[in-house]
Order: structure tokens, then C-alpha cells, then sequence
């Protein structure tokens, strides 16, 4: 390539990508000059200029004049000894590629990097363009991809994993993410893996406000702001729980976002790939926001210890296993919901309660007088559990009760 024609390719490349040409020029220059002292097997540092109006190239040795400084060892002074090859031309067109290369791949990961870094947090649909092991290529649109990581994170800690463990990719499949963070090209935060290949855009299937931002597009209350996500529980790809609430007094959040015949949160659902979504009233009432959140089992009563930010919760025999859950996940949806540690005990094991602050009861019919139940109640409100003894009231351990 002729130096001219070098100087008009590197010039309408800089109008194409809208990258400065003077910074396009200077970083060839750099990438010559470190090229020309291995090439050349120069002593000393080489410097290269390259004439703005004629593409000429030179090649220059800076060597050192004087005495180095007392401190430093280092020269201030150099002379420039002119050590221009004949072939400079060829051997500027070969770095020119790797230079210019490197320097369009800087300027598009930076304009993404402009134009996304305030999108985070938002809902975008991709279209999945491969897959590896490690994580699933997604592309947003022309020219922009986006990486949703799946690694190992015990063999990669510093990773993510932000697919659902049921979920799996087809090419050309579309798929709804929200985008999580934005890599910053020029940032100081610590390198991910093989960062220059990867889309400098990462996105997840799994945050929980991915549910948010469905249900804004099914639900039209929650879009307007008649209707509030106040918390969301997720174990992505299992269960999720939502709990809302209304900013209009006659408005039912939870029949809005379940919509007629189920049909929006049908639509989260599916695109969820069918991960069960309990949709919850909130409620500034501890107790009745966690019997809410335990939906759908029945709750008989909640006792609140607001120091301890602890609830003990009281439920029928026949509903204790689908209060807590398979292996728990109820319960433990529940507490992440509400932000109680909640214990659950039975009927038959914690006594009945009786009616007092902070509790919840249930329209069950009172018990007969000819029950077999203690009837003593501990002072706070747990009846006793143990069998009365024929003919009284009280069991063996509470009998002095019986002449009070």
C-alpha cells in the first residue's frame, strides 16, 4: 500500500466509525514504533512520525545525549538519528491492520458502553445467536450482542450464573432479559475472563426484577402506578412470590395482575418457562402481610415479635406441609418476601390460640365442652396440648387449675 493511500484509508475510516483521526494516526505511530525497534534491533527507543498530508513515514532512533539524572538514571535529552527502512510502507500497511482492528473494536465497545450504561435494569428482547458452556451469546439488535452468563461457579467464583437451571437455549430462539450491568472499556473494575471477546453487555434470566418488568408490560395498573410491586422472592425457575399493593381504594391489586381467567399472569408464566407465580396482597400489618405471604396454605394464627423481628405462625394439621413447602420453599419464599424470620408449627403441636394482638383466626368452629384438650392457656395465649384427665377439664400437669 502506497503512503498515500494509507493516509486516505486510515482518513475515511475515522469518517466511517466516527473515531478521531489524529488519535487513529497517533496510535498507528505508537504501534509502529514498538515494531520498528524489534524489527531494526535498535539500542534505544524508536519514535515514528507519519506526514498528515502525504502519509509519508519516518522512522527515527532516540538516542541519548548527555548525563542521565542523579536520581533517576533516566535522560531528559535525546537525539533523533533518522533509521527510516525502505520498506517502511509494507511493513506500516501489516501493523496498520492489527492497529486499526483493535481501535474499531475500542470505539463500538465504547458506544455500546454510552448508550446502554443508563439502560440498566431494563427488560430487552434478543434473539440467541450461540452457545457455549460458560455462557449464551444474545443478540439485541445490529451490531450489539449480549452475553447471559451460566458458569460454574464453583470452579469460576468470581462469575455469575444468572440462567435458570431448567432453562436451555435454542438457536434463534427469543428470549425476554434484563440487562444487569454494562462493562465500562476504559473502568478500573477487574477484568472478567477473556474479556475483549466477550459482549461488553450482560444479562440475566434469573433477578427478580425481571418479573417486575413482565408484569409492567402485561399489567396495565402497574404501568400507570395505580397498582405497587412492594417485594418479590424468586428461586428462579422454580416459584416465585409477588406481593402488591393498590394506590386506589377500589382497586384489587391482586385481581389486576392475575388478570381475568388468569390470563396475565398466564403470559409471565409462560415466559418464565412455567415457573409457578403467587401472586400476594401486601399489607402494612405484619401479621396479615405473613399469613398473605404463606398463600396458599391457611393460617390460624400469627404471633409478632417485633424486637426479634420474629413470627410464629400457627396453622391447621391438615395445611403444616403446604405452609412450609417441598423442602421448604414455601416458607422460605415467605420469609424473603416479608423479611421475617417465620417459624411454623401445627395446631396439635403448638395448642390452640386464642384470640389476642397480632394474631389471625381462623372461623373454625370453638371446640366442645367434652373435648379431650387441656384447657389451660399459657400467658402468651399457646393452649396447652396434653390430654385433660377423665371427668376434668385439665390434664395431670394442670389440674390445680381446676379449683381456681
Amino acid at each position: 500500500m502506497a503512503t498515500s493511500e494509507l493516509i486516505e484509508a486510515l482518513q475515511a475510516l475515522a469518517h466511517e466509525r466516527k473515531i478521531d483521526e489524529f488519535y487513529l494516526i497517533e496510535r498507528l505511530e505508537a504501534s509502529l514504533a514498538r515494531s520498528y525497534q524489534h524489527i531494526l534491533d535498535l539500542e534505544y527507543d524508536a519514535r515514528v512520525t507519519i506526514d498528515r498530508q502525504t502519509g509519508r513515514i519516518y522512522v527515527y532512533e532516540l538516542v541519548p545525549v548527555g548525563e542521565p539524572d542523579e536520581e533517576t538514571g533516566e535522560y531528559s535529552e535525546f537525539e533523533e538519528r533518522d533509521v527510516t527502512p525502505d520498506d517502511v510502507s509494507r511493513i506500516a500497511a501489516q501493523n496498520a491492520k492489527g492497529v486499526i482492528a483493535a481501535i474499531v473494536r475500542e470505539a463500538g465497545r465504547q458506544s455500546i458502553y454510552e448508550e446502554f450504561s443508563d439502560r440498566v435494569g431494563d427488560l430487552v428482547t434478543g434473539t440467541v445467536l450461540q452457545g457455549t458452556p460458560d455462557f449464551t451469546i444474545i443478540k439485541i439488535r445490529e451490531g450489539v450482542e449480549a452475553e447471559l452468563p451460566h458458569y460454574d461457579v464453583r470452579r469460576y467464583p468470581n462469575e455469575r450464573n444468572e440462567r435458570p437451571n431448567s432453562e436451555h437455549y435454542r438457536h434463534n430462539q427469543r428470549l425476554k432479559t434484563l440487562i444487569i450491568e454494562v462493562r465500562d472499556p476504559n473502568g478500573d473494575s477487574p477484568r472478567a475472563r477473556g474479556d475483549q471477546a466477550r459482549p461488553p453487555i450482560v444479562v440475566s434470566r434469573t433477578h427478580p426484577d425481571l418479573i417486575r418488568r413482565l408484569f409492567e408490560i402485561e399489567v396495565p395498573e402497574i404501568y400507570d402506578g395505580m397498582v405497587e410491586i412492594k417485594s418479590i422472592a424468586r428461586e428462579p425457575g422454580a416459584r416465585s412470590k409477588v406481593a402488591v399493593a393498590s394506590r386506589e381504594d377500589n382497586l384489587d391489586p391482586v385481581g389486576a395482575c392475575v388478570g381475568p381467567k388468569g390470563s396475565r399472569v398466564r403470559m409471565v408464566v409462560e415466559e418464565l418457562r412455567n415457573e409457578r407465580v403467587d401472586v400476594i396482597q401486601w399489607s402494612d400489618d405484619p401479621a396479615v402481610y405473613v399469613a398473605n405471604a404463606l398463600s396458599p396454605a391457611k393460617v390460624s394464627h400469627v404471633s409478632i415479635d417485633e424486637d426479634n423481628h420474629y413470627a410464629t405462625v400457627v396453622v391447621p394439621d391438615d395445611q403444616l406441609s403446604l405452609a412450609i413447602g417441598k423442602e421448604g420453599q414455601n416458607a422460605r419464599l415467605a420469609a424473603r418476601l416479608t423479611g421475617w424470620h417465620i417459624d411454623i408449627k401445627s395446631a396439635s403441636f403448638a395448642g390452640e390460640p386464642l384470640s389476642g394482638d397480632n394474631m389471625l383466626i381462623d372461623d373454625s368452629p370453638e371446640e366442645e365442652e367434652g373435648s379431650l384438650q387441656c384447657a389451660y392457656v399459657s400467658e402468651d395465649g399457646t393452649r396447652c396440648r396434653n390430654h385433660a384427665r377423665p371427668n376434668s377439664r385439665y390434664c395431670g400437669i394442670h389440674a390445680a387449675q381446676e379449683n381456681q
